[in-house]
């Protein structure tokens, strides 16, 4: 079993408070997040950028893979996720994470992309651990 982390430090409470998240590797190093950057458009980081960020890499080498395993070793692929927060009554909710995969590989029948591209979608360990719905669409250059 693999287990990575990530830590959330956060100074004042409500609107008025600051942030920041460091992950375990050392990749973000006190990324600053807050009401500012979460609801406002502020500079910095917010758990739903996040969350699309873990979505798209982790969609991304799971069709990866799949191409590997057909045989495929050229080619590629970039995902964009958008991660949705609504309110839902007093609070939010994530209520959905929409993939969007561009992709370009060579010598591939256009109807398999899509089917591989849909098996990782649901297989993906971030797509299994997201409870909100989810849609792909393809772009196939």
């Amino acid at each position: 079993m693999i287990t990575r982390t990530a830590t959330a430090r956060y100074e004042g409470m409500g609107k008025t408070g600051k942030g920041w998240i460091s992950t375990g590797s050392g990749v973000m190093q006190d990324q600053r997040y807050g009401f500012g950057s979460r609801f406002e458009g502020e500079p910095g980081t917010n758990p739903e950028e996040l969350i699309a960020a873990a979505h798209a890499g982790c969609f991304t080498m799971a069709l990866s893979f799949a191409l590997a395993r057909e045989g495929i070793d050229e080619g590629r692929l970039e995902t964009t996720a958008r991660v949705k927060l609504e309110q839902e009554g007093e609070g939010f909710r994530v209520s959905r994470s929409d993939l969007e995969l561009k992709a370009s590989v060579p010598g591939l029948d256009e109807d398999r992309l899509r089917t591989l591209a849909q098996d990782a979608k649901a297989n993906c360990p971030i797509s299994k651990l997201l409870k909100a719905e989810m849609e792909l669409t393809v772009t196939v250059d």
